[in-house]
């Protein structure tokens, strides 16, 4: 451990742990819920539209609201903020395991979100005041990250497990005694410095302003799902984002403590790490949701099966992210990293868009390693850039921009790609299904037809990653030994890594 400056809080390394403990329960929901999805599914009989809501209404809440989240907590106390956060959750995933409806089961899941917003930027807030020293601040850093990172995986296998052995409602309930412990801990153990404090008065009109927008721009992908893109309902709600989302940027331009600074997202560096990571998590997001639903519903894997069969993808993702990204963070330009990771995981894409109804594993596998390695690659420069040379009152939203570019991406990933999927499902049943044909043969049809909806769905991501490829390749010109220059004269500072997950 480092020499500790002398205002240190001596309980820093065991709060550490109980915030440690309360982003593992973040970062645990967005997976396990996956796997437990078609049991779920089954039991409460929901359409393949309310379906995706289940992971749409938690990133829509929590992304809509993370910057609301981040300011809420430097107005009223990160550690009030991060206990009234940890409760919420709780009370929200209690409500989610006991859902006997999809309203009851989407309302859960919403209130998650919204409480998830309240929480995740306290914690890293907390992590950033209460770590001051430099040295000991990267060492708190990378161990918050180890647990995003590796949360992943415990939510994967813990999902599987929970939904084979007990109920699917039991992913939503192993929160409760998460939460419990953190909360006793953030009692005993953390102390929020005096001072820390941003006493600026709240921008309602922009939280008003962006909360909206982006709940009508994720709602709209939804109905062309459900309506079809040309749809009136569906092109009202893309202007009506459109409008807000402009107001929401003249909005900040003109108030004297915006919820935004527009400085923190028009810098190239900055504005490019957060567009190429909402990207990628857009291609992401959907190939999770679809692959779930492949290994359970055409290849017949258990939960459990299922939860083992992503393992490979988080390996490649925490060694891109510890073993290349990390290491060579520091030394190249974070474009050397980002683009070249970002074109690894779509050839991962390209080998999935191959997947039949009776391919192996063998052809699953390299795809989901060399999705892993790309992104935990570009994850590590792509954090660190979101925060590149930010003002010291800024640092706290441009981390709440990394997770709202990650949420809302997740959002609209799930949401249209799911759209993509649906379409070229009944396309393909059109083309090909025959009532009069045996049973046994249309069996087999309507699998063909949803296995065609989810490859197209791929190659659809595939596209997007490329994209981010060659955003993060042409935009970023920041990172690399420039990471290691201290403060400028200007205000800024040189960036700290801030994890999201």
């Amino acid at each position: 451990m480092s020499q500790t400056v002398p205002q240190a809080d001596p309980n820093r390394w065991k709060a550490l742990g109980f915030i440690g403990l309360a982003q593992l329960m973040v970062v645990l929901d967005a997976t396990i819920v996956n796997i437990a999805l078609p049991s779920a599914q089954r039991t409460l009989g929901f359409s393949d539209t309310n379906r995706q809501w289940v992971i749409t209404a938690y990133a829509l809440a929590f992304g809509g609201l993370l910057l609301f989240g981040g300011r809420i907590s430097d107005l009223w106390g990160r550690r009030r903020t991060f206990m009234t956060g940890l409760i919420g959750f709780a009370a929200a995933s209690a409500l989610g395991g006991a859902a006997q409806s999809t309203g009851m089961l989407i309302g859960a899941r919403a209130l998650q979100g919204l409480f998830g917003a309240l929480l995740a930027p306290a914690a890293l807030s907390l992590l950033t005041v209460m770590f001051t020293e430099a040295k000991e601040r990267a060492k708190a850093f990378g161990i918050y990250g180890a647990i995003a990172g590796g949360g992943g995986a415990i939510g994967l296998i813990l999902g599987g497990v929970l939904t084979e052995y007990l109920n699917w409602r039991w992913t939503f309930l192993i929160n409760v005694p998460f939460a419990v412990i953190a909360v006793a801990g953030a009692v005993l153990v953390v102390r929020e410095p005096e001072g820390t404090r941003n006493r600026n008065k709240l921008d309602i009109p922009g939280v008003l302003l962006v909360s909206s927008g982006l709940v009508s721009l994720v709602y709209g992908f939804t109905k062309a799902s459900e309506d079809g893109w040309g749809a009136g309902m569906t092109i009202g709600l893309f202007i009506a984002a459109a409008v807000l989302l402009a107001s929401f940027a003249l909005v900040e331009s003109k108030v004297s403590a915006p919820l935004l600074p527009l400085r923190v997202v028009t810098d190239r560096n900055r504005g490019g790490a957060y567009l190429s990571l909402g990207l990628a998590v857009i291609g992401m997001f959907g190939l999770f949701l679809f692959l779930t639903y492949y290994m359970q519903n055409i290849l017949s894997y258990s939960p459990v099966m299922t939860g083992v069969a992503f393992l490979p993808m988080v390996a490649g993702m925490i060694t891109g992210s510890t073993q290349i990204g990390a290491r060579l963070m520091n030394r190249v330009p974070a474009r050397f990293l980002m683009g070249p990771g970002f074109l690894v995981a779509s050839a991962g894409m390209l080998i999935l868009t191959q997947i039949k109804v009776d391919s192996s594993y063998w052809l699953i596998l390299p795809g989901l390693i060399l999705m892993g390695l790309g992104m935990g690659t570009a994850f590590m420069p792509a954090m660190s850039l979101a925060t590149f040379r930010v003002r010291p009152q800024d640092a706290g939203v441009a981390s709440a921009m990394v997770n709202t570019s990650q949420q809302v991406g997740g959002a609209i990933g799930t949401a249209a790609l799911s759209t993509v999927a649906t379409s070229a499902t009944a396309a393909f049943m059109k083309t090909h299904f025959n009532p009069a044909a045996p049973k046994q043969l249309q069996g087999l049809i309507e699998a063909q037809a949803a296995v065609h909806g989810f490859a197209t769905a791929i190659w659809w991501s595939f596209g997007i990653l490329l994209a981010a490829a060659v955003i993060a390749s042409v935009l970023l010109n920041g990172g690399g030994k420039s990471n290691m220059v201290a403060a400028s004269g200007d205000g800024e500072i040189a960036d700290v890594p801030v994890m999201a997950h």
